[in-house]
């Protein structure tokens, strides 16, 4: 298959690697110094160069602020039977702009980051098609994603907005208010210290990616879920309460077994 991929940034360069050795690839990215390390593909910097590879499939590997621009400015170069494919983190606005756009779609959602994963060991992540995609299209990623032994799940646009807001919302915001009142510790405990590195892989995110993921519809619900367990725990400190700081951590304990 002819597989253009937009944006060779850690996770466009990823799908590249992964799919070239089996596909025609081709990676479009405007700035000629990222496609230094792109290697056993194409590389255009030019959309004009779309044209001559008419690509079967485009997957969409842009920062997520970029995604909506980044699918307009290459439909122009695409024939109808090409199938769309992204990778966002966020789905809002995905499903209706598919539908206006009149292409086949598939979208995923590799649940690992090359912050935290080892991309060359992945057999304990986890990734999302969306059930709304093309029949197609998600053989294609599920073939993709079970020569990885990712674990795979199904979820409609809607679904899958949900899950985001409860497995990356809370950890994200947790640890942003963790990192929020840090100051520097001469003889950091180990959780300390394990905590600090969370923090700082998160941050090396790109902005936009953690604001957005922050900003689903679905996260304020989670976060008065937390409000409402710090407040619990801080009443419970306040008062030197044994019983109920026992309940606590039973609690605890139960909801992570």
């Amino acid at each position: 298959m002819r597989i253009l991929v937009l944006g060779a940034g850690k996770m466009g360069s990823f799908f590249t690697d992964l799919l070239s050795f089996n596909h025609e690839v081709a990676v479009y990215e405007a700035d000629p110094k990222r496609l230094r390390f792109i290697y056993n593909a194409l590389r255009f910097t030019s959309m004009d160069e779309v044209d001559g590879f008419a690509p079967e499939m485009v997957i969409n590997c842009v920062t997520l602020n970029r995604t909506f621009d980044a699918f307009r400015d290459v439909i122009p170069h695409l024939k109808r039977d090409c199938i769309l494919a992204d990778i966002a983190s966020v789905k809002t606005g995905l499903e209706e702009f598919y539908r206006e756009s009149g292409f086949r779609f598939v979208s995923v959602h590799p649940m690992f980051g090359p912050t935290f994963a080892n991309l060359g060991s992945l057999q304990t992540e986890n990734a999302i098609i969306i059930k709304e995609s093309d029949h197609l299209g998600k053989v294609f990623f599920k073939d993709l994603f079970s020569s990885l032994k990712l674990n795979i799940c199904e979820y409609t646009f809607e679904g899958h907005d949900e899950v985001v807001a409860y497995s990356l919302s809370i950890p994200f915001a947790s640890t942003l208010v963790f990192g929020s009142i840090m100051k520097h510790q001469d003889a950091p405990g180990t959780t300390f210290k394990k905590h600090m590195a969370i923090a700082r892989g998160l941050l090396s995110e790109d902005d936009f990616l953690l604001t957005e993921i922050l900003f689903n519809p679905n996260t304020p619900g989670q976060l008065g879920k937390i409000i409402d367990e710090l407040t619990k725990l801080s009443d419970i400190v306040g008062r030197k309460d044994s019983a109920a700081m026992k309940d606590f951590l039973d609690g605890v304990r139960r909801n992570i077994e």
